[in-house]
């Protein structure tokens, strides 16, 4: 990536050879471009929202900033880059969405989420720490950046207004206003599940921002729901890209002994998660770990993994998520133990399956999506 301090290495994480897609986009090249030519030598606390694969602390790592991500990739990702440019590790201090944000914040760069929610929420979080003499610039391509964006920062920030597009990216200045009275922040969110949808019919759900469909039950886990397994006594299942766990809960509930562990890549989904699980009473052992799906799980060790796994990484359709998945529950997996998938017919997980595992069987589809269910042998 070219910034106006040179160049940097930058790879996503998990690396891998054959990835085509970028650790950095044109709109973080256009903020670096700004900083570099309106603010070269910004001072105080420096703190980076959004930063995706750490392409921006990585640039600006002279100015010691503070990286808050959602990401645990992301988060990987940023120390791996660190280290391939020669940059000490704490010369960027790293947090997570669910971490304090700091007490006072003098340069503010967002780079703005897919999630309008999780925007909301972490600007409700750090506009406290925002004071009038605060630099507030955000970061985004074209089309993640719409008026209810630029409406958000206007009503948590100040007045706002936006830069020419350039290479299809665009800037965001926002002017803090100290005298601006701040809406309460919703998040997390909690709602009642509808009926007819098994053991969590009626009971609550608890979202944090940026979870997907964190007002409502989407209508692929909806799906799922209704098709779970039956409980077999006590046994070890993983809720794989768990979200708010409403999967992993309602296994919890219908099998007295589940050991159930909830795990996904977002800060904000695992805290959902248990947030669920306990607000539901669920019985049994649960284990709520953010991370790469089922990598730490011991080989052979699990007997149902349950996935509803994301074909998006931001704005890009990719299946890399989905196959990594994938595998790791094959690893994971006892002989006899089984892979059970909700999907979008038009993704034809069947056909990954049976590469990997050698089998696969459609348990219940419709039009919209199937269930499948695969087989460690």
């Amino acid at each position: 990536m070219p910034t106006p301090w040179g160049e940097r290495v930058l790879t996503r994480f998990p690396e891998d050879a054959r990835e085509r897609l970028r650790a950095w986009d044109a709109s973080d090249e256009y903020l670096l471009r700004h900083l570099a030519e309106r603010h070269p030598s910004p001072s105080g606390m420096v703190v980076v929202v959004g930063d995706r694969w750490g392409a921006l602390v990585t640039a600006l790592a002279g100015h010691r900033p503070v990286q808050i991500t959602d990401s645990w990739l992301g988060r990987e990702a940023t120390r791996a880059n660190l280290a391939r440019n020669g940059v000490e590790p704490d010369a960027v201090r790293l947090l997570t969405t669910q971490d304090p944000p700091p007490e006072r914040i003098d340069v503010l760069l967002v780079r703005v989420p897919k999630s309008l929610a999780l925007l909301e929420d972490q600007l409700l979080r750090l506009a406290p720490a925002v004071h009038a003499g605060t630099l507030v610039v955000g970061t985004g391509m074209v089309k993640e950046i719409h008026t209810s964006t630029l409406r958000l920062f206007e009503r948590i920030i100040g007045p706002t207004r936006t830069s020419l597009a350039e290479k299809k990216a665009r800037l965001i200045f926002a002017t803090p206003d100290p005298a601006l009275e701040r809406p309460a922040n919703p998040w997390p969110l909690r709602y009642t599940l509808p009926g007819g949808i098994g053991p969590v019919s009626g009971r609550t759900v608890v979202n944090h921002a940026g979870v997907f469909c964190a007002d409502r039950l989407d209508i692929g886990t909806r799906f799922f729901l209704q098709h779970l397994p039956e409980a077999r006594g006590p046994r070890k299942v993983v809720d794989l890209g768990c979200g708010n766990g409403v999967v992993g809960t309602a296994v919890a509930l219908s099998g007295p002994g589940a050991e159930v562990l909830f795990t996904d890549e977002s800060f904000q989904a695992v805290a959902s998660a248990e947030a669920t699980f306990k607000a539901n009473g669920a019985p049994g052992q649960a284990e709520f770990r953010v991370g790469d799906g089922l990598s730490g799980v011991p080989d052979g060790s699990v007997d149902l993994v349950l996935n509803n796994p994301p074909f998006h990484t931001h704005q890009a359709t990719t299946d890399a998520t989905a196959w990594r998945m994938f595998s790791g529950a094959r690893r994971a997996l006892r002989p006899g133990g089984e892979l059970w998938v909700v999907g979008n017919r038009h993704l034809g997980y069947h056909v990954k399956l049976r590469r990997l595992f050698g089998n696969s069987r459609v348990v219940a589809s419709d039009p919209k999506f199937v269930v499948l269910k695969a087989v460690r042998r």
